[in-house]
């Protein structure tokens, strides 16, 4: 038997005597995949997002983040640390250096640079404006770009990015603290929006600003009374094309406890062919399945709920995994030719004590589903401090990693073997 596999089938049995621990509904839940945690406390560790590279080209290395303390909003004082786990070698984890620009969320961005093997990308912060670091993980090189980073190309040349601090002010948690937001009060600012960044040179253009947006109306109605801003970019896998959320509310978050409409756009990496792909104004997740087509959860004009196909350019939308992917989660499509596999996760189901994220595979020809696993959410994670399972894949779509405090270490992240289901 190799390392590797031992390794997962020790972890699964670690995992299985985690959640005899685990209370109520969660005693008779069974790990339908093998489980293995690849960090431990005193500190909390995690990732973020779901649509980013947590994993490098071989799969060896995974990248991750640390802090000593939870459940509380981070101040600008509160500095993360950013580091990779060896998975090959006792999981041993090393620190590659820290960020003071990161929400509980999406972290600060950290990913593998697309097509390297060994440059990653943060935000951070410094003299008071965000920037992101580009650091090579194998000799120590490091470089400052001059704008943060929400999204890479998948041909790594580049990236697109908002303004942090007005993301901050307006949905609390997906932005950064610690630098002045002049925008505030302001409705929907020009000289605030969407940019494209070089990964090489540094050198920046601005694409779309947050007052284009707010001039094309909602339904017919004007929004010139609402507060606007920009939310979660994901660039084609082409490279060509990025989606991007405009979302309004009646003022920033502090001052209204209401919630806030959405619209999905696509647009050319110029700027170009802008498209309003989702008008419903119920936008959530959503992933490109490849360059002409987006999966995303919504409601269209007429329809529940639920997990849609889009076709880039076009009015065309059909459901996606109907009466079976009926909960809201964070969705990709596993890295094997055919796209074939939908990797999802579900927001904590029940009350209480017996709060559970549920972790699956959704296969499209066959319309089945296949659970891997069941994760305790204990109560204090909720709200802005949630911990989202936020799936990640290996390059090989054989390995899952998620963040989950189940194991009552705290949030840790945790490896999930897939490898028996996909082949």
């Amino acid at each position: 038997m190799s390392l590797s596999r031992r390794s997962f089938l020790q972890g699964a049995a670690a995992g299985a005597a985690a959640l005899a621990c685990a209370p109520g509904l969660l005693k008779a839940q069974p790990r339908l995949a093998p489980v293995r945690t690849i960090t431990t406390g005193p500190e909390h560790h995690w990732f973020g997002y779901y649509d980013k590279l947590q994993f490098d080209p071989t799969g060896r290395y995974v990248l991750g983040a640390s802090v000593n303390f939870e459940h509380r909003t981070p101040t600008a004082a509160d500095a993360l640390q950013i580091g990779m786990v060896n998975t090959q070698h006792g999981d041993a984890w090393t620190t590659l250096g820290e960020s003071r620009a990161w929400g509980w969320q999406q972290g600060c961005m950290l990913q593998w640079r697309p097509g390297s093997d060994r440059e990653i990308i943060w935000n951070d912060r410094e003299d008071g404006r965000f920037v992101s670091r580009i650091l090579d993980v194998h000799t120590g090189a490091r470089r400052t770009l001059p704008r943060p980073i929400y999204a890479l190309s998948p041909d790594g040349r580049f990236a697109v990015g908002t303004d942090f601090a007005r993301l901050q002010n307006m949905r609390p948690g997906y932005g950064y603290q610690g630098v002045e937001d002049p925008t505030l009060g302001v409705h929907a600012p020009k000289d605030v929006g969407l940019y494209r960044m070089d990964l090489t040179t540094g050198d920046v253009r601005e694409i779309l600003s947050i007052a284009d947006m707010a001039a094309i109306p909602h339904e017919g109605r004007v929004l010139s009374d609402m507060h606007h801003w920009f939310n979660h970019l994901l660039v084609s896998p082409d490279s060509r094309r990025f989606i991007f959320l405009h979302r309004w509310r009646k003022a920033p978050a502090a001052q209204d406890t209401g919630g806030f409409y959405t619209r999905m756009f696509t647009v050319g990496i110029d700027g170009g062919d802008l498209h309003l792909l989702d008008p419903s104004g119920y936008t959530s997740h959503f992933i490109w399945r490849d360059p002409e087509h987006i999966a995303a959860w919504t409601r269209p004009k007429g329809s529940p709920d639920g997990f849609y196909l889009y076709r880039d350019r076009t009015d065309q939308v059909e459901p996606l995994g109907e009466g079976i992917m009926t909960a809201n989660g964070h969705n990709t499509y596993l890295p094997i030719p055919g796209a074939e596999w939908v990797l999802n996760d579900t927001y904590p189901q029940g009350k209480g004590e017996y709060r559970r994220q549920e972790l699956y595979l959704y296969h499209t020809p066959t319309r089945r589903k296949v659970v891997l696993g069941y994760f305790a959410a204990p109560p204090p994670y909720a709200g802005e401090w949630r911990c989202d399972l936020h799936p990640r894949s290996s390059p090989d779509g054989r390995t899952v990693c998620v963040d989950a405090p189940h194991n009552g270490l705290g949030r840790q992240m945790h490896l999930v073997d897939i490898s028996g289901i996909v082949g």
